[in-house]
């Protein structure tokens, strides 16, 4: 049933993490934008996500708060105090979990809007007043759902994901010092799950091929140690054809990958954002279904052997077995076909 509508609604998104969940909820608050234009919209999230929140166009206010804040009594109690401020009418919580349903009730909203079970997990059901039963298959379709009681209703997903002129400057010299053509391939290695890791070594292989049967370079992007020394080793295998980004923020790597023609990896944030800018993807899945969480939009090829089944602990603790079903082939053609399609649009 719905809820009550108001003029000049104040609304808190409580997404608070990861990455990519961030990137994959920002239509969420651009839709809220487009049926509420005199709206205030805040988001309450933690870690890197808000880098690219900051200076979202639908976002009035972001409100960081530190990993593990629901484990202090003295965090708590600063948080409550920074969103009882804002006199929110209503929370949106996509995330449906008890740290960001907490916040929510924190918040003092009288109308908290969250996912029924199962998608809403631990004491979110409990913590929301107005339940929503997810019915979509891909998460930015279910998390648009929650705006049901509001009277929103299959809206198109925008992402409006900012444009930092810094960081486009950054990333035009970065291009211009490589020599970089007018098409590259962008690279990520990385996830946040091992379960969700394809080999490094593979992933030179593949620009490898890309370069000698399309003459394209690709650019290894990474964040961290870990990821900066299988960059290493991309670059190593893949016979000149691959170079490895500079360390970036996140509005960095969203400039490079708008510069981009493809790209490549698996289901992360990088993924997410490179789909959200603009750009083709080709994503393998091994322990995540494409149809759930691959890059939304219909241009994009998503590849999977096999579904690493199991609860998403046992799938987060798994072996990368799914993702090493996969093969270099595989992820060739489909390269292949979205390079192609791209030469005949724009002849």
């Amino acid at each position: 049933m719905p809820i009550p509508k108001l003029s000049s609604p104040r609304f808190l998104i409580t997404r608070l993490s990861a990455i990519g969940d961030c990137i994959l909820t920002m239509p969420v608050a651009a839709a809220l934008r487009r049926a509420y234009p005199d709206s205030y919209i805040a988001w309450v999230v933690q870690g890197a996500g808000a880098q690219l929140l900051v200076d979202h166009p639908d976002v009035d206010r972001v409100i960081k708060v530190p990993r593990g804040w629901l484990k202090s009594p003295r965090a708590i109690w600063t948080i409550r105090q920074q969103l009882r401020g804002d006199n929110f009418d209503y929370v949106i919580d996509p995330q449906s979990l008890t740290k960001s349903s907490a916040a929510g009730w924190l918040s003092g909203a009288p109308r908290r809007i969250g996912f029924s079970e199962p998608q809403g997990r631990e004491l979110a059901p409990l913590l929301a007043n107005h339940h929503v039963r997810r019915t979509a298959d891909h998460v930015v379709d279910a998390y648009l759902e929650l705006l049901k009681p509001l009277g929103i209703h299959k809206p198109t997903a925008s992402f409006h994901v900012p444009r930092s002129a810094g960081a486009t400057a950054m990333i035009d010299t970065f291009l211009k010092h490589i020599q970089a053509g007018p098409r590259f391939v962008v690279i990520n290695t990385g996830a946040g799950w091992d379960s969700k890791l394809w080999p490094a070594r593979r992933y030179g292989l593949l620009a490898n091929q890309l370069g000698q049967h399309h003459g394209i370079q690709s650019i290894v992007a990474w964040a961290g140690d870990r990821e900066r020394s299988w960059t290493e080793e991309i670059v190593e295998h893949a016979g000149g054809h691959a170079l490895a980004a500079p360390d970036t923020t996140l509005p960095e790597l969203a400039a490079l990958l708008r510069r981009a023609s493809l790209f490549v990896g698996s289901d992360t944030g990088p993924l997410h954002l490179a789909a959200a800018v603009g750009t083709t993807c080709v994503s393998m899945h091994g322990p995540t279904r494409p149809a759930d969480c691959g890059p939304y939009g219909p241009k994009h090829i998503a590849l999977q052997s096999y579904f690493q089944d199991g609860s998403a602990r046992e799938r987060r603790r798994a072996t990368n077995d799914a993702m090493r079903a996969i093969t270099v082939g595989q992820v060739l053609e489909a390269c292949g076909k979205v390079l192609e399609e791209a030469e005949i649009s724009a002849a």
